[in-house]
């Protein structure tokens, strides 16, 4: 089957949300919606969201799941919003509850934030399938950005997170906490594993240097061929060195302390306080 995707690329954090329709019916699903944030105002918009909203409604679809690829670190999720507006059971990976205990650590958040996943409407793990509308999706646990990194396979449609970015830019990060090189090279092996005319639909562009578009569609064979990071059979020794020198070069993502808190939420912000009002916390040299 080939599903139908469009995309919807975030100027601000370089993100790609994707809608994934049945190619006959009206079923579909939204991966990996992006919240607006300004930093600097502690303020929120739903510009982004309710694109996808309009689009939605304009097609007459019904959103049958709201998934997401991993916990982000550069975007807030824009999930709930997008649940109270079109419905939809909010989906991610099972090793959640592993991010989960690490930030709320890193939070000090306390007993009431749970960590077992609760805030989610699914938790998958590797090898489980789910259904949009008569469409199957595969679930491949992918870990190595994050412990709970996933990629859905829908028919002849991969959606990667950030996993891999384009072949031009390379892959993924490892460096937070949880993330390892050597996982991320078993896991995109997994991923290149797929057929050669598979699409690959990436989380991020940063447009490589030389290249004038943003863009975030590419194929298995182009990324087994010509991805600079592990392409053309690199070794893992090899990759595992590159990624780690690369990663100690990185600064945090701009909106990581805000995302994280969000995120591993499914989305809600912290408790409010006795005012009425949520907080992110800044904790001091902890990342």
């Amino acid at each position: 089957m080939t599903p139908d995707v469009k995309a919807f690329f975030d100027n601000a954090t370089n993100t790609v949300s994707y809608v994934v329709r049945e190619p006959q019916g009206s079923a579909c699903a939204i991966i990996d919606s992006v919240l607006d944030y300004d930093q600097a105002a502690g303020r929120t918009d739903t510009s982004s969201a309710d694109d996808i909203i309009a689009w939605i409604k304009a097609e007459d679809l019904q959103v049958a799941w709201i998934l997401e690829s991993h916990v982000h670190a550069d975007h807030l999720s824009a999930a709930p919003y997008l649940q109270e507006a079109l419905g939809g059971k909010i989906g991610i990976g099972a090793n959640i509850t592993v991010v989960q205990d690490t930030f709320g650590k890193v939070f000090n958040e306390g007993t009431e934030f749970e960590r077992d996943g609760s805030q989610f409407d699914a938790l998958f793990a590797d090898g489980d399938s789910i259904h949009i509308g008569q469409m199957r999706v595969d679930v491949m646990h992918t870990p190595g950005h994050t412990p709970a990194c996933l990629t859905y396979v829908v028919g002849d449609a991969a959606f990667v997170g950030d996993t891999l970015f384009m072949p031009d830019f390379g892959t993924a990060r490892c460096d937070f906490p949880g993330g390892s090189a050597e996982d991320l090279f078993h896991s995109i092996q997994k991923i290149l594993a797929l057929p050669d005319k598979t699409r690959v639909f990436v989380g991020h562009d940063y447009k490589a240097p030389g290249r004038d578009e943003f863009a975030w569609e590419t194929t298995i064979g182009e990324q087994k061929a010509l991805n600079v990071h592990i392409g053309e059979g690199r070794p893992m020794a090899d990759f595992v060195t590159m990624r780690e020198t690369r990663d100690a070069t990185l600064g945090m993502p701009r909106l990581i302390l805000p995302s994280l808190q969000t995120n591993m939420r499914a989305g809600h912000f912290p408790e409010p306080e006795d005012n009425g009002k949520s907080y992110f916390k800044v904790p001091i040299n902890a990342l």
